[in-house]
């Protein structure tokens, strides 16, 4: 059965459960949900308790959180491995994932990305403090993600791995901002690695566009 993925197309998390997809060469269909629309339907919380995307629909098992449904897809279907072979190689892995969940999402995205570009481009005000805010905490997170960061065109290597796909959609917001690829191109290891992934074609094939 085709899983579904219900979310918001603009949504930096459902575009990694997407290339994970991509990666795995597994069609998907989709839902739209808005979170930041109120009310979420009573339909969507019944299947995330807290609203928010994405979540995947496969066969009558529902998940949410996406490194659980990264992990999933890489395991459930056929296709390139997305994971290390080695336990430091998965832990290494998993601690990039939550650097991004815990530390670059909200300053990169919710701030960088949303009040450099996505708000102006939607034609909605954006907020300048929230802007220097994001470009003031970025270049610690940069520095850590590049000194966690190995030998090779992926993150982890020569092969990319569910690391790798739960970066770049951050790091693809963030350098559409002027600002934030001055700020990435400091950090040689990270500048050299997203220039290898923004033309990576699973990437390629996920990209949301802006509104309007």
């Amino acid at each position: 059965m085709m899983p579904e993925l219900h979310g918001y197309a603009f949504s930096v998390y459902l575009r990694m459960a997407r290339f994970a997809l991509a990666e795995k060469g597994v069609p998907c269909s989709r839902v739209e949900i808005n979170p930041f629309e109120r009310p979420i339907p009573e339909a969507y919380l019944a299947l995330h308790p807290f609203g928010r995307v994405p979540t995947l629909v496969h066969g009558g098992f529902v998940l949410f959180e996406t490194t659980a449904i990264t992990r999933y897809v890489d395991e459930a279907f056929a296709g390139p491995p997305l994971q290390p072979a080695t336990a430091r190689g998965r832990a290494r892995m998993a601690q990039i994932q939550s650097v991004v969940d815990s530390y670059a999402y909200w300053p990169l995205i919710r701030q960088v990305f949303s009040h450099a570009v996505f708000r102006p481009h939607a034609g909605v005000a954006s907020d300048a403090e929230e802007l220097r805010r994001g470009l003031v905490a970025a270049p610690a997170i940069l520095r850590a993600l590049a000194a966690l960061a190995g030998d090779g065109p992926f993150l982890l290597g020569g092969s990319l791995c569910l690391a790798d796909i739960h970066l770049a959609p951050i790091i693809a917001g963030f350098a559409a901002a002027e600002a934030g690829r001055a700020l990435l191109a400091r950090e040689k290891v990270l500048a050299a690695w997203w220039a290898h992934m923004e033309r990576h074609p699973g990437f390629l094939a996920t990209d949301p566009g802006l509104p309007g």
